[in-house]
């Protein structure tokens, strides 16, 4: 899809070669269009050697079992994306502990997913009845029988078997940046 009209200033736009790439640029501002980009976010929450997994109720992936997630919003901090999605999707409560995977997916508009182990705080799993309609912690033994997406089976290995605690928070960062969030090896 190209874009005719900037999204800055709303003149159109024109396609110019830049560092090789042909990218769509303002022809009145200096506004650029770099592509297509969403950014989804999981969690991987465990109680009791269970993972908090969810069926999805809406397509893609319709009655597939998932770890809960979503996208972030605009001008929301990822940290915060996680502990709303978990707890808008399954009714629990989980805080972030560390980002532990990430899956790079080229394509149309470009998918980055980023997979945070959570801290199970409290309450029971219960679907939000309309991105999803099941949820609740299984073992893998339980797994065996459900209908598991195979990238949400990956994430699982990486929740139960994995070795690191994953690149944490930086809560006090050498270089003062407020409004950033910053994740660091330990």
């Amino acid at each position: 899809m190209s874009v005719n009209f900037c999204s800055s200033c709303g003149h159109s736009m024109e396609t110019r070669s830049m560092d090789g790439v042909e990218r769509r640029a303002c022809t009145n501002c200096t506004s650029v269009h770099w592509g297509n980009y969403s950014i989804g976010v999981g969690a991987l929450v465990v109680k009791d050697d269970k993972v908090l997994l969810v069926r999805r109720a809406q397509e893609p992936g319709k009655g597939n079992w998932t770890n809960p997630g979503g996208y972030i919003e605009q001008l929301e901090p990822i940290e915060e994306t996680i502990v709303r999605e978990v707890l808008e999707e399954a009714g629990v409560h989980a805080t972030v502990k560390g980002i532990v995977a990430v899956r790079d997916q080229p394509r149309a508009i470009h998918n980055v997913y980023i997979a945070f182990e959570m801290q199970y705080v409290g309450g029971e799993p219960t679907p939000d009845g309309y991105e999803v309609d099941e949820a609740g912690f299984f073992s893998l033994e339980e797994m065996q029988s459900m209908k598991v997406a195979n990238f949400t089976q990956w994430l699982v290995d990486i929740a139960l078997n994995g070795q690191s605690d994953g690149l944490l928070a930086d809560r006090e960062p050498i270089v003062p940046s407020p409004g950033n969030g910053f994740f660091r090896i330990p």
